[in-house]
C-alpha cells in the first residue's frame, strides 16, 4: 500500500512538473467546424462509452459531430480519452491540456466518464438536475481553456435509489453506481434464503435455522443457524456454483434476511453472542471463514438491526465488507445529536475501529408517505462527513425512489455531489439547483426550505422514515406554518408562470404539501369538507398530470388514496347509534395502545392507512371490549373496521364475534365474521360485519376478536408476534 502511494505521488509529480510549460487554449470547433477529433487509447467499454458522451454533448452545443477514432499518434488537437494515471484512485480522474492536446485519464472503473462529465459541466457549461432535465448555452465555436485538474471520489461505490437513475446520462453525469455493477446479481442484502432456500432446505434440514423460544423457525425471511457447520458447507457449496455461474465478479452479499430480532438462540449461538457482546459476533466469524475459503472474493454482510453494534473480540477480515445500516435513527438533526443517532454513531465507531471496509446504508426516504414533506437537508453533508471520517468506502443512501417525493430532484442532485466530495458546500448547492431548476421561483422555495428546517428543529418533533405528517400538524405543520407554506408557492408559481417546465417543477414539489394538508384535515372533525374535497380533487388532478405513481412502499398510488379518501374521510350521510359510546376492555390492546380511551373506536374519526393515528392495536393477542350504547337500542348491523398493512407487521385477524345484552349479564350471539390469508402489500381498510334480519335491541355490544397469533412463513416477521389495528366500530 505504502509502495503504491510513493508512486502515485511521484507519477503525479513529473506530469506536473511536465505540464508545467504551457497550457494551451485548445479549439475543438469554429463556426460549426469540427476542428478536433476524440482519440480513444484504451477501446474498452468505459472509454468508449465516455468518448460518445463527449461526442453527442459537443454536437448539441455546437452543431457539430467530432469523431471518434483509434490512435497510436496524437496529433495537436486532439481529445485523447482511455489512457490510465497512478495520480488518481479508483472512478478518479486527471484532466490536462499539454502538448496542444486534451487528454482525460483514468485511475480505473469509470473514471474516464467522469473526467467527461466534470470536462461538459466545468468547462463547457452543460448543467444536469434531474431526470431528462438540463441546461447548456449554444455556441458554434467551442474552446477548452488551459486545464489540470485531478480528482479521487470520497466513496469508492456511490449509489441512490432515486426515479432519476433510468436515465443513462443522469446517472453517468452524477457519478452513481447500482448493485448488479458491483455485486453478484440479484445478491444484493439480504440474501440468506437466495443462497438457501428455506423452500429447499427447509424440511429436510430444520436445524439450518434459528431456534427461538424453543423451536426451529423456518420461513422465507428465516435467519441461518450460524454456528452449524453444515450451515458452513452448505453455503459453501452453494457460493462456489454462484461464483462459477458468474465468472469475474469479485463482490456478493451474504446476509441476514429482512427482519427483527429472529437471529438464532441455540445454545451454540448464544455462547458466541454472548462473549462478543453482540449478534454480529456469530455473523462475522461465519463471514471470515467464507472469506478464508475465498480469499479472491468480497464478502459484504449486513449490520442491520439486530446486528448493528460490532462484536467485541472478532475482527472482520480485510475482504469483509460491513454494510451498516442506519435504520432506526431519526432525521431532524444529524446522527451526532439524538439518542438514536448517537447509538448509531457508537456502532459506526466501533466497526470503524476493526475494518476499513465499510458501506453505509443511509436513510432518506419516508416509506410510508414517500409524497410528504420530509425537511432533513440541513443534515445531509454533516452525516455523510462522519462517514467519510470513519473509514466508509461505499455509501448507498436511500431516497425517493418515485417521482413525487418531498423535492425527490434536488435531494439527489445533492447526494451525487456530496458523494463524489462531502466538503462541497451544501448551501451553494442548494441554491445552483434551485435557480437551475425553478427559476424565478428559486428564492421562494429557499425560503419555503429554510422556515420549514427551523419549524422542524423548534418543534422537537422527531423525523421519522415511517412519518406521518399529522404527527407534525402541532409543529412545522401548524395552520399557521401551512398558511406561510402556501403563501411562498403562491408567489413561486405567479413568479414562473410564463414558464411552463418551471412551473411543472414548482407544482410537482407542492405536491406533498397538498397531501400533509389533506391527511391533517381527515383528523379534524371541524375541518371544512368543502375545502378537503377541493384539495382532494386538485392533488389527484396534479398527480394524474405530473404523472406520480406511487405514494408508499406498499404500492398504494394516487388514485387509490383518491377514491379511500372520498369514501372513507369525506362526509356521509351513514347514522352510527354507537357514536360516542363508551367502551369497556376485557381484553385491553398492547403498549401505548392501552393508554387510549376506548372512545377512539367510537369517535367517529376514521383512521388512514399511517398509523399511528385513531387505530387501536393487539400484539400477538386476542381482543375484547364492550360497548355501552347508554340505553337499549334498536339495530340491525354491526360493523368493525381493520387495518391490512404487511409492511407494518399489521394482518387482519382471522376473525370475530359481536355478542349483544340488555343486562351486561347474559350475552346472545348477534354474529361473526372471518377473513382469508391476504398476501397483498397494498394498505386497505377491511370491515368486519355481521347483520340480522330482524333487528334486535340491546344496550351492550360484546366485541371478541381472534388474533392470527404470529407472523406467517412468508412475511419477514416469521415466527414473531403479528398486530391487528381496529378503528370505528358502526352499529346501525
Amino acid at each position: 500500500m505504502k509502495i503504491r502511494k510513493t508512486v502515485r505521488i511521484l507519477c503525479c509529480i513529473a506530469m506536473i512538473c511536465l505540464s508545467s510549460t504551457a497550457y494551451p487554449h485548445i479549439n475543438i470547433t469554429q463556426n460549426g467546424k469540427a476542428l478536433s477529433r476524440i482519440v480513444l487509447s484504451n477501446h474498452d467499454k468505459v472509454s468508449q462509452e465516455a468518448a460518445r458522451l463527449l461526442q453527442d454533448f459537443v454536437e448539441r452545443i455546437s452543431g457539430t459531430e467530432l469523431s471518434i477514432e483509434e490512435a497510436k499518434r496524437y496529433k495537436k488537437g486532439d481529445i485523447v480519452i482511455g489512457e490510465s494515471t497512478e495520480c488518481v484512485g479508483e472512478d478518479g480522474f486527471l484532466i490536462q491540456t499539454r502538448n496542444g492536446q486534451l487528454h482525460i485519464q483514468s485511475g480505473g472503473d469509470k473514471g474516464a466518464i467522469y473526467g467527461v462529465v466534470t470536462l461538459l459541466e466545468n468547462y463547457l457549461n452543460v448543467r444536469y438536475y434531474a431526470k431528462d432535465t438540463y441546461t447548456l448555452k449554444k455556441n458554434p465555436s467551442i474552446t477548452i481553456p488551459e486545464i489540470n485538474r485531478s480528482e479521487t471520489p470520497a466513496f469508492r461505490y456511490r449509489q441512490t435509489f432515486s426515479y432519476g437513475n433510468e436515465d443513462p446520462v443522469y446517472k453517468m453525469w452524477f457519478r452513481l453506481e447500482e448493485p448488479n455493477e458491483t455485486f453478484v446479481p440479484r445478491m444484493w442484502v439480504h440474501t440468506f434464503d437466495r443462497i438457501l432456500p428455506s423452500s429447499r432446505f427447509g424440511k429436510e434440514h430444520p436445524e439450518y435455522y434459528s431456534f427461538i423460544n424453543g423451536k426451529r423457525i423456518i420461513g422465507d425471511h428465516s435467519q441461518w443457524c450460524l454456528t452449524n457447520p453444515d450451515v458452513l458447507k452448505a453455503a459453501v457449496c452453494q457460493l462456489d456454483s454462484i461464483f462459477k455461474a458468474n465468472p469475474g465478479v469479485k463482490m456478493i452479499s451474504v446476509s441476514q434476511n429482512d427482519g427483527n430480532n429472529s437471529f438464532c438462540k441455540c445454545d451454540n449461538c448464544k455462547k458466541v453472542n454472548e462473549y462478543e457482546g453482540a449478534p454480529s459476533g456469530s455473523i462475522i466469524r461465519f463471514m471470515n471463514e467464507l472469506a478464508r475459503r475465498f480469499p479472491d472474493k468480497e464478502f459484504s454482510t449486513l449490520a442491520y438491526t439486530y446486528s448493528v453494534q460490532p462484536p467485541k473480540h472478532t475482527k472482520p477480515l480485510p475482504n469483509v465488507n460491513i454494510m451498516l445500516c442506519n435504520i432506526g435513527c431519526k432525521r431532524e438533526v444529524p446522527l451526532t445529536d439524538n439518542i438514536s443517532g448517537q447509538k448509531f454513531m457508537k456502532a459506526l465507531k466501533g466497526w470503524s475501529e476493526i475494518s476499513d471496509n465499510i458501506f453505509v446504508w443511509d436513510y432518506g426516504i419516508n416509506f410510508h408517505n414517500y409524497i410528504s414533506p420530509f425537511p432533513n437537508f440541513h443534515i445531509i453533508q454533516k452525516n455523510m462527513q462522519l462517514f467519510k471520517e470513519h473509514h466508509v468506502t461505499m455509501h448507498f443512501s436511500q431516497v425517493n425512489g418515485y417521482k413525487g417525493a418531498d423535492f425527490a430532484e434536488m435531494r439527489a442532485y445533492m447526494l451525487g455531489k456530496l458523494m463524489w466530495n462531502p466538503y462541497l458546500d451544501a448551501d451553494s448547492l442548494m441554491l445552483s439547483f434551485m435557480n437551475g431548476y425553478y427559476g424565478k421561483a428559486a428564492k421562494y422555495l429557499y425560503q419555503y426550505q429554510k422556515i420549514m428546517q427551523g419549524a422542524l428543529i423548534a418543534s422537537h418533533q422527531p423525523l421519522s422514515i415511517y412519518d406521518n405528517p399529522i404527527s407534525h400538524k402541532d409543529g412545522m405543520l401548524c395552520p399557521l406554518m401551512l398558511k406561510t407554506y402556501n403563501e411562498l408557492f403562491n408567489k413561486a408559481e405567479a413568479a414562473v408562470a410564463d414558464n411552463p417546465s418551471h412551473l411543472n417543477h414548482v407544482r410537482l414539489s407542492r405536491l406533498p404539501l397538498i397531501y400533509a394538508e389533506l391527511e391533517i384535515a381527515r383528523t379534524d372533525p371541524k375541518y371544512d369538507s368543502e375545502k378537503a374535497k377541493d384539495k382532494l380533487e386538485r392533488f389527484h388532478q396534479l398527480a394524474e398530470e405530473l404523472e406520480v405513481k406511487t405514494l408508499s412502499e406498499r404500492g398504494n398510488t394516487p388514485e387509490d388514496y383518491y377514491i379511500q379518501y372520498k369514501e372513507r374521510f369525506l362526509p356521509t350521510n351513514r347514522k352510527n347509534i354507537a357514536a360516542g359510546a363508551q367502551v369497556e376492555w376485557i381484553l385491553p390492546p398492547t403498549g401505548e395502545y392501552k393508554k387510549l380511551e376506548g372512545k377512539v373506536l367510537t369517535n367517529g374519526v376514521l383512521g388512514g392507512t399511517n398509523f399511528p393515528g385513531n387505530w387501536v392495536g393487539w400484539e400477538g393477542k386476542n381482543a375484547e371490549f364492550i360497548i355501552d350504547l347508554g340505553a337499549e337500542k334498536e339495530f340491525g348491523q354491526i360493523e368493525a373496521d381493520f387495518l391490512h398493512l404487511p409492511g407494518g407487521w399489521i394482518f387482519l385477524p382471522k376473525g370475530g364475534k359481536f355478542s349483544v345484552s340488555s343486562d351486561k349479564k347474559e350475552y346472545k350471539v348477534f354474529g361473526s365474521f372471518k377473513f382469508v390469508e391476504d398476501r397483498q402489500r397494498r394498505a386497505k381498510f377491511v370491515a368486519g360485519k355481521a347483520s340480522v334480519n330482524n333487528p334486535v335491541k340491546a344496550r351492550y355490544i360484546k366485541v371478541e376478536v381472534e388474533t392470527l397469533g404470529t407472523c406467517p412463513s412468508w412475511h419477514y416477521g416469521v415466527g414473531f408476534p403479528a398486530w391487528f389495528l381496529m378503528d370505528e366500530v358502526i352499529v346501525q
